[in-house]
């Protein structure tokens, strides 16, 4: 899935604003301001979109692990590596630590979307890559994880 898509999405689902936008990269000590945020929040078939990079989307999910969880005691916020990419299995164990989400709560934000998931079909999700178990999380799972949280943070708009 686009990091841009997912961006904007979850500044919806989060009910975020560019200044709370701006704010959460400021909390990983990365400075983007809102003429930059703006083409990464546009779709893919406007004009002027800008390709919002796995460095930026990782930074602005760390941000959020902060802003709701704090930073860990003894370690600096760390920036992805410019080479290292960022897949799906990752993006949504960033977000549930930062909105501390346990397996029950994840599978009420997906029956939110009409996405049902076992707990064991959940937990190969959050395994380590070289676990026999370990199941790759597919763009269809992560949009609807989205698009739940949206419902269940606006609700007045599921409506």
């Amino acid at each position: 899935m686009r990091n841009n898509d997912l961006l904007r999405q979850l500044r919806y689902a989060l009910t975020f604003n560019n200044p709370d936008m701006i704010a959460v990269f400021a909390l990983m000590n990365y400075t983007i301001t809102k003429e930059e945020l703006d083409p990464m929040l546009k779709k893919e078939e406007e004009d002027g979109v800008i390709e919002c990079r796995d460095r930026t989307f990782a930074a602005f999910l760390d941000g959020l692990i902060i802003k709701y969880r704090g930073v860990q005691e003894g370690r600096e916020p760390k920036l992805l590596a410019r080479s290292a990419r960022l897949n799906n299995n990752e993006v949504l164990r960033k977000l549930r630590i930062a909105l501390e989400l346990r397996d029950d709560d994840i599978i009420a934000i997906l029956k939110l979307s009409n996405f049902r998931i076992s707990k064991s079909e959940l937990s190969a999700l959050f395994r380590k890559p070289d676990h026999r178990n370990y199941q790759e999380c597919g763009d269809q799972l992560l949009r609807n994880f989205v698009r739940g949280l949206g419902q269940k943070n606006r609700p007045q708009a599921a409506k």
